[in-house]
């Protein structure tokens, strides 16, 4: 087991999921699906991750798997210097404490057949938390915490708003007391009026109950109101990962400054300068030889489409800029 002391409460290393592809009628494996494809990663107590990128490019999947509600194909996850890639069943159900999820979709993930006090209770249930006047104690507590009045707990889902149900999710997620949650672009099914409520109430959260969260979002906007480092996802892989502040001022990859200028400007007297990428997303069944984003890069070389980019740290002392482009690698065109 890793010392504590010495490790950030979570460690990824060189996570992979494939998906096989089956044909024919013996359903034989003829391919695989890489939607997460060696991604190395760390978030310390208290600290947020916020993790970008284009629709498909493995962003869900990878919060998933990190949490074991997909197993991984290869790599290692470690919550709190604790290996649980590969841990009995048993083992990982008491890990579960420490990590947990808050969905996109409001609507979907909450069950119309229970009650929020039902909802809400489920985990404590779960890990056999607390005696049943503690759990209601909890309950009561976990819905203060989240800005919903006590009087609501014998009602159901579909008498609320959506901003309301993310809170009832959330509340949900805080229950059992978990240092990790990946916030699986927890507002992007909201109305605008509401996102900055949600994203309020998770910026408290991190900051009363020192939890980490992985933030997923395709939103760069939102990504940079609550994240401290941000990790830019493509086909698989992270091609980016720094400080917010000096992804927003000054990034490298080409496919984290075509992102950044897609943010509209409040400003009509500002021209704009958007990088309009050329072609579609490779699939991840059949990415890219070399640099999986050098079909669309308009900085591309000879090199870029026959070797995979390395990753090099191109920031100052103690401030590491991670990237994954052979502008910054040394290699001729």
């Amino acid at each position: 087991m890793r010392t504590r002391d010495s490790e950030p409460l979570l460690q990824v290393e060189q996570l992979k999921k494939y998906f096989p592809v089956q044909a024919g009628l013996l359903r034989r494996v003829v391919n695989q699906v890489r939607a997460v494809d060696g991604v190395s990663l760390q978030i310390a107590s208290g600290k947020t991750v916020g993790l970008v990128g284009e629709s498909g490019c493995g962003k869900s999947t990878l919060g998933r798997t990190i949490l074991q509600l997909q197993k991984p194909t290869a790599g290692n996850v470690f919550i709190a210097g604790r290996e649980i890639t590969g841990m009995p069943h048993a083992e990982l159900k008491a890990c579960r404490r420490d990590m947990q999820i808050i969905f996109q979709d409001p609507y979907a993930s909450l069950s119309p057949r229970r009650t929020v006090a039902q909802i809400i209770r489920e985990p404590l249930d779960v890990h056999h938390i607390g005696s049943p006047s503690e759990r209601r104690r909890r309950v009561a507590e976990l819905l203060e915490v989240v800005g919903l009045r006590p009087q609501i707990l014998n009602r159901y889902p579909h008498e609320f708003s959506g901003g309301q149900r993310q809170r009832i999710g959330i509340a949900r997620a805080l229950a059992p007391r978990p240092k990790f949650i990946v916030a699986d672009e927890p507002v992007s099914a909201l109305d605008v009026s509401v996102q900055s409520q949600v994203l309020n109430l998770i910026a408290e959260l991190k900051r009363d109950f020192g939890i980490a969260f992985l933030f997923i979002s395709h939103d760069l906007a939102v990504i940079q109101h609550v994240s401290e480092t941000v990790a830019v996802m493509y086909l698989g892989r992270l091609v980016e990962e720094a400080s917010a502040e000096d992804i927003y001022r000054s990034p490298k990859h080409p496919y984290t400054e075509a992102l950044l200028s897609a943010i509209p400007v409040p400003d009509p007297k500002r021209k704009s300068s958007r990088i309009i990428l050329g072609g579609d997303v490779p699939s991840p069944a059949h990415p890219p030889s070399g640099c999986p984003f050098h079909p669309r890069c308009p900085a591309a070389m000879d090199v870029c489409s026959n070797v995979p980019p390395p990753r090099t740290d191109q920031g100052g002392p103690g401030r590491p800029h991670y990237v994954s482009c052979h502008l910054y690698s040394g290699a001729e065109s």
